[in-house]
């Protein structure tokens, strides 16, 4: 069975699940080319205010195949390159995405499933969802982002237990962490990356994404630059038509629509 990206529609969120499930929803060339065209589009969209990336069938994603690798070793090196700039792509359009992005956990999130989740601005996981970096287990060394994201949201002690040790860890350790923002009850996660996303929906989009650019930069930036960052997000924010309609719903005590 071909591994396909599913798209489909509640309300204003964009919904992906990743569909592979005679592999345990493993990624390919074929997935990263479809998650980047379904953000492409949802971005062009504005009926679109959120996305939850999810999987199939009660696993949210075992990372790449491991067949796909033995096959890609008989080839030059460029084949497997051009494989990860693939998913690197996607997880750069993930990052850079104006909108909410949220991952429904399920089952196991490893290797490169692991890393996709990371590249969300939320995790919403099963109380029994695990999650492995699993490339040191067989001789490889992490990609989509993993290195970048778990050394700077954990210890580097941790970040080395889980990227060089293969260790797998539970959704309510890393909940504890601060990476995993809301636990439920198995066969819940999409349910609740649902209803979180329908409150995100109810927000200023231009604000959610001004949050979202700013959240980008401050790792890289002296604190001079990100004020002058926030100063310029702030005034143009105040000047779009939503800033008047979220101020002035607030003092008549009314919920805003906004645009």
């Amino acid at each position: 069975m071909t591994a396909v990206l599913k798209s489909t529609s509640h309300g204003a969120t964009m919904v992906l699940t990743l569909s592979n499930p005679e592999h345990r929803n493993a990624l390919g060339p074929e997935i990263y080319a479809a998650g980047v065209e379904a953000l492409i589009a949802a971005d062009n969209h504005p009926d679109v205010r959120s996305v939850v990336i999810t999987g199939e069938g009660g696993m949210f994603c075992a990372g790449g195949q491991l067949q796909r690798l033995l096959a890609n070793r008989r080839q030059p090196p460029e084949v497997q390159a051009q494989s990860i700039s693939g998913l690197h792509g996607w997880i750069e359009e993930i990052r850079t995405f104006p909108k909410p992005v949220i991952a429904a956990v399920e089952g196991a999130a490893a290797g490169a499933g692991f890393s996709l989740a990371l590249a969300c601005d939320f995790i919403v996981a099963a109380q029994d969802a695990v999650f492995v970096m699993a490339y040191s287990n067989v001789a490889l060394s992490p990609d989509g982002g993993a290195s970048w994201h778990l050394s700077r949201a954990l210890p580097r002690q941790l970040v080395s237990e889980l990227l060089m040790g293969g260790e797998r860890i539970a959704a309510p350790r890393l909940q504890a962490l601060g990476v995993v923002n809301r636990l439920t009850p198995p066969g819940a996660a999409l349910d609740e990356a649902l209803a979180l996303a329908e409150r995100l929906n109810a927000r200023a989009p231009n604000a959610l994404a001004s949050i979202k650019e700013l959240m980008n930069e401050a790792s890289g930036a002296q604190l001079s630059q990100q004020l002058a960052r926030e100063r310029d997000h702030f005034v143009r924010n105040l000047h779009h038509a939503n800033g008047g309609i979220g101020i002035e719903a607030f003092l008549a005590k009314q919920t805003p629509r906004y645009e």
